[in-house]
């Protein structure tokens, strides 16, 4: 499952290619028909995420006629695709879960990678794949007014198509139209997000103080509460496991006996290292002086990242502490690093850096 940076990324990425434009929607799957139809052609004037929430505002038709688009919409060129001034009064909540991804291509005038989200050849978030073989559908002149649309691939849920651009849904756990009020009462469930500029509490200040109150409020594990969505919004498996071992915090240790600076300095950590990944697309956690990479077993599994084969990126084997490093020795201590199973994750941890 997709963390919260992909999230963030997804969303800057589908407000460069439509903000500002009426689009085409559809469900070439015919299960988001329905609300494909109430979003159609209208104006997108938002695009944001709040942990591995990703939210699409709409604004109203003009005039209150019907919001359906039957062929591309005439929008206007990317240079003027800001988004609209206006107000959403309908929204596009996905949420991608284990299975759900975003496709995309383009006529040649933005530079996008291919595919966000499953299937999960990448940890972290998946923002590249190889091309599908050159067709007659493909675009074949960049920049063209008439580019040729691809036809979806596999069962998409929902469609996106704009000026130069689509993209398509797969296999989401959540793809639905909602009002304004409905959005709302979506984010009330959800934790601070460290990614959000007022972490979703108004400032990142009142957002730290929310995280801090929420685990010392609860008996349950800090380990366990880490991937609550309640707690902290878009925290999954990786940044978790890495966040508490640099801070050397056991992750069995019960919320309330852990001490407000500790997990103050958590969040602030979890800020740093999630602006960080939203930035480049990769989770690296890793201080510069524990980066060895850890030596080639052919019969282990290997984590991967985005920036493989990126020069002067961090290699993905040094990228991480503890994640995917069980039974390996701790950057360290030398000890090696441990696994459970905690609320049907894997929970990684060196028990000795993290008593």
């Amino acid at each position: 499952m997709p963390e919260g940076h992909t999230v963030h990324r997804l969303a800057r990425m589908l407000a460069e290619l439509f903000g500002g434009q009426a689009l085409a929607v559809t469900s070439p799957q015919g299960r988001f028909a329905a609300g494909a139809a109430l979003v159609s052609g209208r104006v997108l004037v938002a695009s944001e995420a709040w942990g591995k929430q990703l939210f699409l505002g709409f604004g109203p038709v003009p005039g209150g006629g019907a919001a359906v688009a039957a062929r591309p919409p005439e929008g206007p060129d990317r240079e003027g695709g800001a988004p609209h001034d206006g107000a959403a009064d309908l929204w596009l909540r996905v949420h991608l879960g284990l299975y759900g991804a975003w496709t995309f291509a383009t006529d040649g005038t933005a530079a996008v990678v291919h595919a966000i989200g499953a299937p999960r050849r990448r940890v972290g978030d998946r923002e590249s794949a190889p091309e599908p073989p050159a067709s007659p559908t493909r675009p074949c002149e960049p920049g063209s007014a008439a580019w040729a649309v691809p036809e979806p691939r596999g069962a998409v849920r929902a469609r996106l198509l704009g000026a130069h651009a689509v993209a398509d849904l797969t296999g989401p756990s959540a793809c639905e139209v909602v009002t304004a009020e409905q959005k709302a009462a979506v984010e009330a469930q959800l934790g601070p997000d460290p990614l959000r500029p007022d972490g979703g509490r108004g400032s990142l200040a009142a957002a730290r103080a929310a995280f801090v109150d929420a685990v010392r409020g609860s008996r349950v594990a800090v380990g366990q509460q880490l991937l609550s969505q309640g707690v902290v919004a878009g925290v999954g498996n990786i940044y978790r496991a890495e966040a508490l071992f640099r801070a050397r915090l056991d992750p069995l240790r019960p919320g309330r006996d852990v001490d407000a600076g500790t997990l103050g300095a958590l969040w602030d950590d979890l800020v740093g290292l999630m602006h960080d990944g939203a930035a480049t697309g990769a989770i690296v956690t890793t201080r510069p002086q524990d980066r060895t990479v850890m030596a080639p077993d052919p019969g282990r599994r290997r984590t991967r990242q985005n920036t493989d084969g990126t020069p002067g990126a961090v290699p993905a084997d040094a990228a991480f502490y503890v994640y995917h490093r069980d039974g390996l020795p701790c950057r360290l201590c030398r000890t090696p690093v441990l696994t459970r199973q905690v609320a049907g994750r894997t929970l990684y941890w060196c028990g000795t850096c993290q008593r």
